[in-house]
């Protein structure tokens, strides 16, 4: 896992600005139930979110535990969204950030947020980013753009504090999203990635997140039946 720090504020850029690496022909992100950390790099923003693989049972996820830091782990590539326009994940988190104002710029952290990238044009930096977030405030279901550039927009998957300590399933079908979001029919993704943040607002979270995948089915593949091994401890109280 390599480590590039970029000074720049926005971090829409913690996808459009990873270097290729030897993942980068592939047409699925590496999973971490398989090969952990391997062909995935992190971009710094302020500090480090700690990220590491741990065990859920028999099987292996990942681990982001931020203190009022922020940065991101991602993966670069050209699937093809054509033959695999849904992407499936699992996520968990310990604690929302109560009090937030997401739309703002001293709001924008979430405890768990999974993004996917499309190039726009020939510089790395033209590019948009759909934020699919674990909200603290903003309700379900609920969009907005994002608060430093108009090339990012945020869709709340999850909102406050229901579903704490437990895995939820997501499905989205990248395709039907960035057209109803960006108005982009033909979406050429080069990039997938996750953060748990809390710099803005100087906040602390643990969250879990299992493989992401591309896939020709609707049908998700299913999550972790058992909670991760570092979950009692830390949950509820960051």
């Amino acid at each position: 896992m390599q480590v590039f720090c970029l000074a720049t504020p926005i971090k829409l850029l913690v996808l459009g600005l990873f270097a290729v690496g030897a993942y980068a022909d592939q047409q699925q992100p590496p999973a971490f139930s398989q090969t952990g950390l391997e062909g995935w790099e992190t971009e710094s923003f302020k500090g480090q979110t700690d990220y590491k693989i741990v065990q859920a049972g028999d099987q292996q996820v990942l681990f982001a535990h931020t203190q009022q830091a922020a940065s991101g782990l991602g993966w670069e590539g050209e699937p093809d969204l054509k033959q695999t326009p849904w992407l499936h994940w699992c996520w968990r988190i310990s604690n929302t950030y109560p009090g937030l104002d997401e739309t703002t710029k001293a709001g924008d952290d979430y405890p768990a947020r999974v993004y996917a990238v499309a190039s726009t044009g020939f510089f790395r930096w033209q590019v948009q980013a759909l934020n699919y977030v674990w909200a603290s405030e903003k309700p379900q279901g609920s969009d907005w753009p994002n608060a430093f550039t108009s090339r990012a927009h945020l869709v709340a998957l999850q909102s406050g504090d229901d579903q704490l300590s437990q895995w939820v399933a997501e499905s989205r079908n990248l395709i039907e999203d960035f057209t109803s979001y960006f108005d982009n029919s033909d979406p050429q993704i080069q990039a997938l990635a996750l953060m748990s943040d809390g710099d803005n607002a100087q906040v602390e979270a643990q969250a879990w997140y299992s493989d992401l995948i591309l896939s020709a089915s609707e049908t998700h593949p299913g999550c972790p039946t058992e909670p991760p091994e570092n979950s009692a401890a830390g949950e509820g109280r960051p």
